[in-house]
C-alpha cells in the first residue's frame, strides 16, 4: 500500500514538470525592493482539491488540524519545501538534508550536521508516522505541533541557520513558489507569503508520512500467524511481555513502545547512564523543556517501526547495531531514581526485586522480531521522495 492522493481516479502527488522543477532553486530578482503589487497573484485559479492520505485499515484516522486542512495543492508545496535548500541560509541544506526516505527520515548519523558543519547533540528522529505523535514532539518534547516544529530548525544555528525572512524574501522573488502559495493557500499576492504558511504546508506533507501497513509485523497482526518463523514470534511474545507460557521472559519493551505506532509518546529515563545524581546527565533531555528536576535524562520513546533501517540509537545515536541498543537493556539499568520501573525488570524474577535480564539468544529473538517492523513499501513511495530528482 502506498500513501497516496486519492482524488477522483487514482493520481500520484502532481508535481508539475518535473523536469523544469529541478531549477526551482533559482530566483527572480526582478520584483521592486518594496514588495509586490497588490493582488498580483489573483489572476491565478485558487481552486483547492482536497487530500485522502490512504492509511492501513487498522490504523486510525489521522489527526487534521481544522485551521489547516489537507489539499493537493497544500502538500505539494511542503514537499518540495521539504526538499528544497532554499530555506537555509546558504542554500546548502534542507529539511530532507537530516531526514532521507533511504532511513525512514532520519539521516543514519549519530548526530546531525548543520550548515557551518557544526555537530548537534542529539540524532535525527525519523518521521514516519509523525502525524499520530501527541505529547510533544523533538526528544524533549518541545513543540506542541508539526507546524511549530516545521518552524524551528531554520532558525536552530546549528541547523539551518537562517532567519524567516529571509526566506521569505526568497520565497517572494521565486519563480514557481509564489503561484504555489496562491494554489494551496488562496493568497492574493506575493507579500502575503508567510513563514506560518510555509510551515503549514511541510507540515501537510509529513502527514502524509503514514505506514504502508504492509510490514510483517502487520502482516501478523492481520492474521497471518504464518509469516513468522519461531525466533520471529520468541522475540514478539518477549517485546509485548506475552510469553510466559511458553517459558519466555518478559522484555518489558511495549510499555514504552506501545500501539499501532510503536511509541508510546512518553519521556523515559531508559537506563542509558549511571549518574550520581539527576543534574549530572551529559543532556538533560526533557527537563530542558519543563524545567522539571525529575525530567532531567528524560527522552521521548521513538517509534520502532522501520528501526532496522533508522540506525545509530538513542538521542545520541550511541549505539550502531539494534543488537547493541537491546544488549543494554538486558543487565536492567543503573538503578537511577527516574529510571522508568520497567528498566529493572528484565527477564525472569528471582525474589527480593531481582531480575535475570535477558540472555543472548532473548537479545537476538528480540532483535529479529524487530527486523519484521521494516516498511520498505513507505521507504519506496514515489509520492514522499525528493522531487527535484
Amino acid at each position: 500500500m502506498s500513501v497516496l492522493v486519492k482524488f477522483g481516479n487514482r493520481i500520484t502527488l502532481p508535481l508539475v514538470t518535473l523536469g523544469l522543477m529541478t531549477f526551482l532553486g533559482a530566483c527572480k530578482m526582478d520584483m521592486p525592493p518594496g514588495g509586490s503589487d497588490p493582488g498580483d497573484l489573483e489572476n491565478i485559479s485558487y481552486d483547492p482539491h482536497p487530500y485522502t492520505i490512504i492509511k492501513p485499515d487498522h490504523f486510525p484516522p489521522v489527526p487534521i488540524p481544522p485551521d489547516n486542512p489537507m489539499t493537493m495543492e497544500g502538500v505539494q508545496l511542503g514537499r518540495m519545501l521539504f526538499y528544497d535548500p532554499i530555506l537555509s541560509a546558504d542554500s546548502s541544506m534542507s529539511c530532507s538534508s537530516c531526514h532521507l526516505p533511504q532511513g525512514s527520515f532520519t539521516d543514519n548519523l549519530a548526530v546531525s550536521i548543520g550548515i557551518d558543519g557544526i555537530a548537534g547533540r542529539r540524532s535525527s528522529m525519523s518521521l514516519l508516522n509523525v502525524a499520530y505523535a501527541t505529547n510533544g514532539l523533538f526528544w524533549d518534547g518541545r513543540s506542541p505541533n508539526l507546524e511549530d516544529q516545521a518552524m524551528r530548525p531554520v532558525e536552530d544555528p546549528i541547523e539551518l541557520h537562517n532567519i524567516w525572512p529571509n526566506v521569505i524574501v526568497k520565497l517572494k522573488v521565486h519563480d514557481t513558489y509564489p503561484e504555489m502559495f496562491r494554489k494551496a493557500f488562496g493568497i492574493p499576492d506575493r507579500d502575503s507569503i508567510s513563514k506560518e504558511l510555509a510551515v503549514k504546508a511541510i507540515a501537510q506533507f509529513e502527514r502524509i508520512l503514514i505506514s504502508s501497513g504492509t510490514s510483517k509485523f502487520d502482516q501478523y497482526q492481520q492474521g497471518d500467524l504464518d509469516v513468522f518463523d519461531d525466533e520471529e514470534l520468541d522475540g514478539k511474545l518477549m517485546f509485548f511481555d506475552e510469553g510466559e507460557p511458553l517459558n519466555l521472559p518478559d522484555a518489558q519493551c511495549f510499555h514504552c513502545h506501545g500501539g499501532l505506532t510503536l511509541t508510546g509518546n512518553q519521556y523515559f529515563n531508559n537506563g542509558l547512564d549511571s549518574v550520581g545524581n539527576l543534574s549530572e546527565f551529559p543532556d538533560k533531555g526533557r527537563f530542558d523543556f519543563t524545567g522539571n528536576p525529575n525530567d532531567q535524562g528524560k527522552f521521548r520513546a521513538p517509534t520502532l517501526r522501520n528501526i532496522a533501517i533508522s540506525a545509530p540509537y538513542m538521542h545520541d545515536g550511541r549505539f550502531a547495531t539494534l543488537h547493541d541498543a537491546v544488549a543494554q537493556y538486558a543487565d536492567n539499568g543503573f538503578g537511577v531514581i527516574n529510571e522508568d520501573i520497567f528498566i529493572g525488570q528484565m527477564g525472569f524474577p528471582i525474589g527480593n526485586g531481582q531480575y535475570t535480564g535477558l540472555n543472548n539468544y532473548q537479545i537476538g529473538a528480540i532483535v529479529k522480531f524487530l527486523h519484521t517492523l521494516t516498511d520498505t513499501t513507505f521507504v519506496n513511495n514515489p509520492d514522499i521522495q525528493n522531487p527535484f530528482k
